[in-house]
């Protein structure tokens, strides 16, 4: 894991949640995961949209920055199909969906709108690559 990736878990979870930066005032969450080749845990900081109306969905964007691939952790949740989150104090499971057409281009523009470095990295990777949206949706305990 990054220095900076390291830095914005222990800001997350010394302010429940919250992160200052360029993250000030953004909803954040962190996405455990296991590598799918590797098999080692792995949590990444991720800012995410919330679902209008269901406290239990929330919409993240693989846009590594406008970077031309993926970032690792999509391919992992989209693989495993599941993964935990840490959203505020509480840690709970997810399943994980990656949306598709319309509904894709909808809460990714929802997203650009709302936080235009969005729309920046689709520009980077326009020709290249579409940014995936995945929808992770709370699972009820085990």
């Amino acid at each position: 894991m990054s220095d900076w990736n390291t830095r914005v878990i222990e800001e997350f979870r010394a302010n429940e949640g919250r992160v200052g930066g360029p993250f000030a005032g953004a909803p954040m969450v962190l996405v455990h995961h296991r590598g799918r080749r590797t098999g080692r845990d792995m949590v990444s900081p991720m800012m995410y949209l919330p679902h209008e109306t269901d406290d239990d969905v929330m919409y993240v964007f693989a846009s590594k920055g406008g970077a031309p691939e993926n970032p690792g952790w999509y391919h992992n949740l989209v693989s495993a199909g599941q993964a935990s989150v840490e959203r505020g104090t509480e840690t709970y499971p997810v399943g994980v969906r990656e949306l598709t057409g319309a509904e894709r281009d909808r809460r990714f523009a929802t997203q650009a709108e709302r936080y235009p470095g969005f729309a920046g990295y689709a520009e980077k990777t326009a020709g290249i690559r579409t940014i995936p949206v995945l929808e992770l949706t709370r699972l009820a305990p085990a």
